[in-house]
């Protein structure tokens, strides 16, 4: 075909070679370290398409090149979770003495790598506003070599204006990294928006079935040297079976995503009619705070949204959570189940404050059926204010 495919089409064919696989519909999985060469020439030349299996075997290639169309980048690299993609693209573009603009709200453990490790290298580590924007040009010094964001933001779930950023950032020369594991490429395209590396926990939505850990740093034309080669000193890869599940996992994202888009939608806006429920955190809904920006960057949401809880005691949300039925509580999402968990994410917090009225929970809608995720949920209700009466 000459004309460009749809998503969906994407989805299913990108990455596979059958006629390179005896008909094989699905790339196989190669078990490599050691490869072999038919000659010193083409030993010490290195242009090889396979070296060494920590570099990748054709299984990670066609992950990797299926994850670069979809995301609409130069090219992908995999990692063995979405921490270690975070903290290889962080390292391959920060030196010490340089500065790194982090958004206030991201993923826990990325803050965590970041106060650990690189403030222990001599990177100046500094938080920002998720809301700033463009205004985000206050901030900027020049050393600052990498502006980190992440929409929604973790637990939370502000949106941020990625362009207005990445225009302030690009004239100053620096990078623009964007996680967008909560939209994945199918409902958000991290390079129309400014970015120039994308990084996905690809445990969540692209493997889909809670039960493998993967990460992906998509990079523009301009960064892929320098993150590869940060990728390969570091020596950091993913198993083969492990790639394999992911790819497969990759072709049903579509399908998966919308039903968890649809269900998690549903659930908001019955949650909003609750009258234990102060405020939803889903930038999908019109009542939203981020929702413009959401409807103009975004074509779609996930399932993962935030309630707060009307002031209420600790045992009483004890009481609502530990025995649903349906929702299990795990940190993890982006699997078929339905989860829910209390978070603080004030207590992370350094340039911003958030301190809601009362409880927040983390919900995640799973591929259950809908009236029956509700039917769990008003039983919890029903605990919770049991519980509060008392």
């Amino acid at each position: 075909m000459t004309k460009k495919m749809k998503v969906d089409t994407t989805i299913v064919t990108t990455g596979r070679d059958p006629h390179n696989n005896y008909g094989i519909i699905n790339p196989p999985v190669y078990h490599a370290s050691t490869v072999l060469f038919p000659t010193v020439e083409a030993l010490q030349s290195r242009t090889a398409e396979v070296l060494y299996g920590r570099r990748g075997t054709p299984t990670t290639f066609a992950f990797q090149d299926a994850v670069a169309e979809l995301e609409g980048g130069y090219r992908s690299l995999v990692t063995p979770s979405g921490l270690s993609a975070c903290s290889i693209a962080l390292l391959a573009h920060l030196k010490a003495g340089d500065h790194l603009l982090i958004t206030d709200t991201v993923y826990a453990p990325t803050r965590i790598f970041c106060e650990t490790v690189l403030t222990r290298y001599g990177v100046t580590v500094e938080y920002y506003d998720p809301g700033l924007g463009a205004d985000i040009a206050s901030l900027m010094r020049p050393e600052t070599s990498v502006v980190y964001t992440e929409a929604p933001g973790s637990q939370t779930f502000e949106m941020q204006d990625i362009p207005a950023i990445a225009k302030v950032a690009h004239a100053r020369g620096a990078v623009v990294m964007m996680d967008n594991t909560w939209a994945s490429p199918l409902f958000c395209q991290p390079f129309e928006l400014g970015a120039d590396i994308s990084i996905q926990a690809a445990t969540k939505y692209i493997v889909g079935h809670s039960d493998v850990m993967m990460g992906t740093i998509t990079t523009n034309e301009a960064t892929w040297k320098t993150t590869i080669k940060n990728h390969g000193a570091i020596g950091i890869t993913a198993g083969p079976d492990d790639v394999y599940l992911a790819l497969r996992g990759l072709r049903t994202l579509s399908v998966r995503l919308n039903r968890h888009m649809e269900t998690g939608i549903f659930l908001a806006k019955w949650l909003q009619d609750r009258p234990e429920v102060l405020r939803v955190l889903h930038p999908a809904l019109p009542t939203d705070p981020g929702h413009e920006i959401w409807k103009r960057d975004f074509s779609g949401a996930c399932g993962l949204f935030g309630i707060i809880l009307k002031p209420v005691s600790d045992e009483a949300v004890a009481a609502m959570l530990n025995d649903l039925e349906l929702f299990g509580m795990g940190y993890s999402w982006g699997g078929y189940e339905s989860l829910v968990i209390p978070a603080n994410p004030g207590a992370n917090r350094t340039a911003t404050t958030w301190a809601p009225e009362g409880p927040l929970l983390r919900f995640h809608a799973g591929l259950e059926d809908p009236g029956d995720l509700i039917a769990d949920l008003e039983a919890g209700f029903e605990r919770l204010n049991a519980e509060a009466a008392r």
